[in-house]
């Protein structure tokens, strides 16, 4: 049961992470809200989440492994959350994020350029700032980041029923 639970949080993990990619990405290109550095940041986090979850997922058999990629999702949803919780602070009141922990990150990565079209950076922090349904959007996110690291810590704490070699025969 408990690596069913387990399982479950982590598939959840992986929809939610991809499903706040999705959002943004309509967003951006339905909806022209375009993204600032902080933005684009937090889409890679939520990508990189997505990943580790599925890889937990991969490597059930694994409980060590599965472990660790639920302690590593948890730890890319802090940072998920402290990343939402300084562009909601402090990237939004600035005039450019040009220079910017997230700007120098992502333009050094080169993912803006390689793929422009999730990473591009089109927009300064300040006129990032946009609701949905009356909250902003970071708002949103450090929401969803928590939520997710909730997950990636249950994830990581429950513990799976050794399997007895005995499994299935009648006691």
């Amino acid at each position: 049961m408990k690596t069913v639970l387990v399982d479950r949080l982590l598939a959840f993990t992986a929809i939610a992470s991809l499903g706040a990619v999705a959002v943004a990405l309509v967003s951006q290109h339905v909806f022209d809200m375009q993204p600032c550095a902080w933005c684009v940041l937090q889409r890679l986090i939520y990508l990189a989440i997505a990943v580790f979850a599925v890889l937990g997922l991969m490597l059930r058999r694994f409980a060590p492994a599965q472990k660790a990629c639920s302690g590593i999702v948890a730890l890319l949803a802090l940072a998920g959350v402290a990343t939402a919780i300084y562009q909601h602070n402090v990237a939004s009141q600035l005039m450019s994020c040009d220079q910017t922990f997230a700007d120098r990150f992502m333009t050094g990565s080169g993912l803006d350029g390689a793929l422009p079209s999730v990473f591009g950076i089109y927009a300064t922090c300040a006129d990032a700032a946009v609701d949905l349904l009356g909250v902003r959007y970071e708002i949103w996110s450090v929401l969803l980041f928590a939520v997710l690291a909730v997950a990636g810590v249950a994830a990581l704490l429950l513990r799976r029923r050794p399997r007895s070699l005995f499994a299935g025969a009648a006691h």
